[in-house]
Parts: C-alpha cells; sequence; structure tokens
C-alpha cells in the first residue's frame, strides 16, 4: 500500500489495483476563501491515476470544498465511471452531492465494513459534540497491512479498541497533532496551546500504538489579507509534535508527511519517501509564515469595500438596518433576558473605509432604544467590517467566514450586583449570547445557503 499526501487532509492511497482519494482540495482559496494550502503545491491533475474510491469524511470546508468537488463531478476525467463516493450521514452534505451530479454515492455507518474492489473500508466513528452533523475516519486494510486516517475525529478507548479488535496493530495511522484555534482571536478566546486536547493527541496516539504514525490534516494557513491571524491560530508544528510523541512514546516509529511524501507500507515496516510524488510537489515551503506569536501587531478592522460608491450604499443600509430593525430582531430573541438579567451594556462598532461610528443599548436601562454614541462602560462589545456585516444582513455570508477572518472581533466582562453579592458569568458549558450572532444565527439554514451558493458558482466550471 502507498499513501501520497497531497495536501491538507487530503491523500491518495493506492493498493494493488484499488486508488482512494480523501477529502479532495486541489485549488486555493479555501474554507469560505480565507486560506490557502500551506506549504503551496505544484499538482499535475493529468497525472493523479484514476480514482476508484472518492471519501468525505465530513463537512467541513478544508474536507469538503465544493470547488475541487465540483471539478471532479465534471469532466476532469479523474474519477473511474463506476467510482464509488463514500459520505457521512449528512443531509446538507448528501444535497451537495446531488446537486453535483456524483453517482454511486454510499452512505457510511460507524464501523460498518464495506468491500470494495479488494479493500475493506471501515469507517470510524467521532464522539465530536461541538458540530450538530457527523464525522467519520477511515481505516483501510487490503489483506496485508492496514491504515487508519484519524482525520479531525476525536475517539475514546473504547474505539481504538475495537479497531485493534478488527485487525490488530494498525501498520499506519495518519494521526492528529495540532489543535487549531481559528476564532479565538476574533471571540477574544484563550491564545495559548490548549494542553488538554494537545494531551488527548499524544494518548490517542499511544493508545492506538500504530506500527508508524505520521500527523495529519493540518496544511493551509490564512491568506495574505488576514496573514496575521497565523500568527493566532497554530500553536504547533509536526516537528514539535513528533518530538513529543518520541518522548511519550518512543515505541511509534514516526516521520513528518508533506506534499509530495509518499508512505510505502508493508508487512515489514514503513519507508518514507520524501517528495517522491511525481504528480504533486511543494512549490513554496512557507510553512515559518504560520510561527505561533500571539503578542504580534493586530491591525485595526477595515471594510472589505473598496469603491467608495458601493461603499456608501452599504454603509446606508447597515446602518438603516442598526436604527431601524436591529432592537425589534433583538427583543424577539430569548436571548434578551439574559441581557436584561445581567445588565448588559453593549456597544455595537461598525467599521467604514475612515474610522468607525458606534452604536449602543443600554439593558440594565428602562428604554430598549439604540442610542448613537457611547454611554459609558460597556461589557458586551461587538466590532465588525462594514462589508461583513452588509452581507449578513443580505444573507450572503456567514459565520464560518465573518467569525475567523478577523474583521469581526468581540469581547465580554459580564457580572453583575445585586444585594451585597457579586456575581461573575462563568459558565464554560454555555457560551454568553451575542447580539449579531443572535440575530444571524449559524447553524443548517446558513450552512445549506452557503454551500449551495457555492455548488451555484462552481458547477460546470472547469
Amino acid at each position: 500500500m502507498i499513501a501520497t499526501l497531497i495536501s491538507h487532509a487530503c491523500i491518495l492511497i493506492q493498493s494493488r489495483d484499488t486508488t482512494i482519494l480523501t477529502d479532495p482540495v486541489f485549488f486555493d482559496y479555501l474554507w469560505e476563501e480565507c486560506n490557502i494550502q500551506c506549504p503551496s503545491i505544484d499538482l499535475d491533475k493529468a497525472k493523479l491515476p484514476k480514482v476508484d474510491i472518492l471519501n468525505i469524511s465530513h463537512r467541513h470546508q478544508d474536507h469538503f470544498d465544493i470547488r475541487t468537488l465540483a471539478y471532479l463531478a465534471g469532466d476532469a476525467g479523474i474519477l473511474a465511471p463506476d467510482a464509488v463516493v463514500l459520505a457521512p450521514r449528512d443531509e446538507i452534505l448528501l444535497e451537495v452531492l446531488r446537486e453535483l451530479e456524483f453517482k454511486n454515492v454510499t452512505v457510511v455507518e460507524d464501523f460498518k465494513s464495506l468491500e470494495i474492489k479488494g479493500l475493506t473500508l471501515t469507517p470510524t466513528p467521532s464522539l465530536n459534540k461541538q458540530d450538530y452533523f457527523p464525522e467519520h475516519g477511515l481505516l483501510v486494510h487490503d489483506g496485508e497491512v492496514t491504515l487508519w486516517n484519524q482525520v479531525d475525529t476525536i475517539v475514546s478507548p473504547d474505539v481504538i479498541k475495537y479497531m485493534h479488535s478488527l485487525y490488530g496493530q494498525l501498520d499506519f495511522a495518519h494521526v492528529r497533532y495540532l489543535p487549531l484555534l481559528e476564532g479565538n482571536f476574533s471571540f477574544h478566546n484563550p491564545l495559548e496551546l490548549p494542553m488538554e486536547e494537545y494531551s488527548s493527541f499524544l494518548k490517542v496516539a499511544a493508545a492506538c500504538r500504530p506500527k508508524f504514525a505520521v500527523p495529519g490534516s493540518a496544511g493551509f494557513k490564512y491568506r495574505d489579507e488576514f496573514g496575521f491571524l497565523n500568527q493566532y491560530s497554530f500553536p504547533t508544528t509536526q516537528e514539535q509534535f513528533l518530538r513529543d510523541l518520541k518522548d511519550f512514546c518512543p515505541d511509534i516509529k514516526s516521520s513528518v508527511f508533506y506534499p509530495g511524501d509518499r508512505a510505502v507500507i508493508t508487512k515489514e515496516g514503513v519507508e518514507i519517501q520524501q517528495a517522491a510524488s511525481d504528480f504533486v510537489k511543494i512549490k513554496v515551503n512557507d510553512g515559518h509564515k504560520v510561527e505561533f506569536k500571539p503578542v504580534a501587531e493586530v491591525p485595526p478592522i477595515r471594510t472589505r469595500t473598496e469603491d467608495k460608491a458601493e461603499h456608501e450604499k452599504q454603509w446606508q443600509e447597515v446602518v438603516d438596518f442598526i436604527e431601524n430593525r436591529f432592537v425589534s430582531a433583538l427583543v424577539e430573541k430569548k436571548a434578551v433576558q439574559s441581557w436584561v438579567d445581567w445588565k448588559v451594556a453593549y456597544q455595537l462598532e461598525v467599521f467604514s473605509q475612515n474610522g468607525s461610528e458606534i452604536w449602543c443599548l443600554d439593558f440594565a436601562g428602562e428604554d430598549a432604544d439604540i442610542i448613537k454614541g457611547r454611554i459609558g462602560k460597556i461589557n458586551l462589545y461587538e466590532g465588525i467590517a462594514c462589508s461583513e456585516l452588509y452581507s449578513l444582513i443580505q444573507n450572503e455570508t456567514s459565520w464560518d467566514f465573518v467569525g475567523i477572518n478577523g474583521q469581526y472581533r468581540t469581547f465580554k466582562d459580564i457580572y453583575r450586583v445585586r444585594m451585597g453579592e457579586f456575581e461573575h458569568w462563568t459558565k464554560t458549558d454555555k457560551k454568553f449570547p451575542q447580539p449579531l450572532t443572535e440575530v444571524f444565527p449559524a447553524g443548517k439554514e446558513m450552512d445549506r445557503t452557503k454551500f449551495l451558493r457555492d455548488v451555484k458558482r462552481w458547477k460546470g466550471k472547469a
């Protein structure tokens, strides 16, 4: 069996006469066009072997890239005519595949093995409770060796125990290694290596005890426009993880694994052939651009609309929304009770081409009126670029973009004093509601709109 890394979580797995392609991402930009591949790659698509099995692990856009999927579904000539598409039971993901006119789509179930073209493929579950949609890892067994692609899944000792009962010691594993802090900067969350999550990656690798492990699924960075976020989002590296893994579990052999590297997996062991692929190679090794420095300079928010006339149109729509519709939308939300109970002093700051303007709401007051200008100390803040708020109003974007690109920033300092008592909001299992995210809620409706918008954009395009 040979596994070749194309980029990020996109792996080409070849065994005998069967080829699997996982989570394909061939192009820049990705993830709402915030990110690009890192390191950047040269991919000669004409040299890719015919793909017999296309595996999609889950709906995150760095694994479910509509542009690449539209390309594969078209006349790319990469998928074999009878190629099988493996997908989780996710209604939005499956709707997108139907809209792109994929054939032979098989919905997978946890630990329900599939026999396809001489391979045994076993989806492994994820215990991730953060997302409302399913995802899976994948065991690939060809009768001699077994590969496990963990992708982004969260597994338990029982999951690993069952994997061992199927195949014994795994020969090769792509394991999680990088806790991503995307959005932490925007939402004023900790900007440090999350020790509990990071240590869990080491513990999973040790419990899995593959003969050979490589770090997986973290091959991108923010594009230049949002490049400052690279210093806030990626708190470790492949090299550091492998040093830690060696100290934590020295019996596991390991190596870095970058685009163009091939892992030749046999019963006798694993050989990593660096830069050996004939269809993909690193274009520019620019990994230094994701060096973690969460004390670096932060640029101010500015609207992304450059045309003055278009910006003026957007600004007028945003002002009209804030001053005439925002409050009525808020008071319909269940969250208004929390803002009143905690006597929230809220500030919304909208950034234009030249500075910003401020509106406030005092939920401790008697009137639910929007106030132009400051009201003194605030304890709940949302700052957003005019272009992003306009796009939310027009239903033309999602929080997957707005919440991670640094054009929206928020903080909270929620407390109340009453009857001689001081009380601070400390609930870690529930987020304190933010007015903009309440009025424009993330979820299935926003996700479906976003993905189908991309289908319309890319379907039928070469």
